[in-house]
C-alpha cells in the first residue's frame, strides 16, 4: 500500500503557496518513493527524507498532496496513473547491490520513463537507480566519497531541461557510488569535479540529481559530522568539511521548479 503522512490537513484538500500563488493542490499527488532512510542522528534533530522533499516541493505530507511509498520496507509500488509524479530519495543502501525491492522500483521507473508517464526526479540513489533501470551502469566512484558543498557545472541550457540554468551552483553532496556510463539515449546535463554525470536528464519530464536539493546546510554538518570516523579513516578532514559548508539557494530550487512541472501536467 502506499502510505500517506498527515500534517493535520482535513480531508486531504490543501491550500499551497508556490511562487507566491496559492492555490488548491491536484487531486493526484506527487509520490516519494522512499528508499531508504537518513541516518538516525540526523533524523532525530532533522526529520527524514519526506520531510525534507515535501517541504521543497512546496506541499504538505498529506492525502493528495505528498505521499510516501516505503518501497525499502515492501510497501508496493501503486499505478502511475494514480498519481502526478515522483520524487525518487536517497538511501544508505547501494544500487549495485541490486536488492529486491530496488530491482522491483527500477523496473516501475523504467516503464513510467519508456511511457513519459509522469515527471519524476530522482536524487542521489534516485538518480543512479533511473541509471540502473535504463541501462546505464551504477557503481564505486572511482573518484572516491563526494561529501560536502561543491561546484555543479551545468552545460548550456537545455531546452528539455526546465528543472536546471547553465552555469556553476554550489550543491549538497554525499555518495559513494555514482554513475558510471549514462543509459544510452540520455543527455548530461551537469558534472563536479568528482562525478561527471552529476545531473541526468533521462526523458522528456523525467530526470536525476547526485546533488540533494533537498539538504540544508544544517542537514549536511549532521551528515558529515555521523561520518566522522569514516571519514578520518579515509584520511578527509571532516572539520574542514563542515567549514566548507553552505547554503545552496539556487540548487535549493529544484524541488519547488519539479513540483510546478508536475501542476502543469
Amino acid at each position: 500500500m502506499v502510505r500517506e503522512a498527515s500534517d493535520g490537513t482535513r480531508g486531504g484538500r490543501v491550500v499551497e503557496r508556490m511562487g507566491g500563488v496559492i492555490g488548491v493542490a491536484s487531486r493526484r499527488p506527487i509520490l516519494i518513493l522512499k528508499t531508504g532512510e537518513a541516518l538516525p542522528p540526523v533524523r532525530e534533530a532533522c526529520g527524514d527524507f519526506e520531510h525534507w522533499i515535501a517541504r521543497g516541493l512546496g506541499r504538505p505530507l498529506a492525502p493528495g498532496a505528498v505521499e510516501v511509498a516505503s518501497v525499502y520496507l515492501g510497501d508496493a509500488l501503486p499505478s502511475p496513473e494514480r498519481i502526478a509524479g515522483v520524487v525518487v530519495t536517497g538511501s544508505v543502501s547501494m544500487v549495485s547491490d541490486r536488492e529486491e525491492w530496488s530491482e522491483r522500483s527500477a523496473a516501475w521507473l523504467a516503464g513510467i520513463v519508456a511511457a513519459d508517464a509522469i515527471p519524476v526526479l530522482g536524487l542521489c540513489y534516485g538518480h543512479q537507480l533511473m541509471a540502473h533501470a535504463l541501462g546505464g551502469v551504477v557503481g564505486a566512484n572511482p573518484n572516491g566519497r563526494e561529501m560536502g558543498t561543491v561546484e555543479v557545472h551545468f552545460a548550456p541550457a537545455d531546452h528539455g531541461a526546465p528543472l536546471f540554468e547553465s552555469g556553476v551552483f554550489l550543491g549538497h553532496t554525499s555518495h559513494l557510488e555514482a554513475v558510471l556510463e549514462p543509459p544510452r539515449g540520455s543527455v548530461v546535463l551537469a558534472r563536479t569535479a568528482k562525478d561527471p554525470h552529476s545531473v541526468i536528464r533521462y526523458g522528456r519530464r523525467q530526470w536525476g540529481t547526485q546533488f540533494h536539493p533537498e539538504f540544508d546546510a544544517e542537514i549536511l554538518r549532521r551528515y558529515v559530522e555521523a561520518r566522522r570516523d569514516v571519514l578520518l579513516g579515509e584520511g578527509r578532514d571532516p572539520d574542514a568539511m563542515i567549514d566548507g559548508i553552505e547554503e545552496t539557494p539556487e540548487l535549493a530550487r529544484v524541488l519547488e521548479r519539479f513540483a510546478r512541472i508536475v501542476a502543469d501536467g
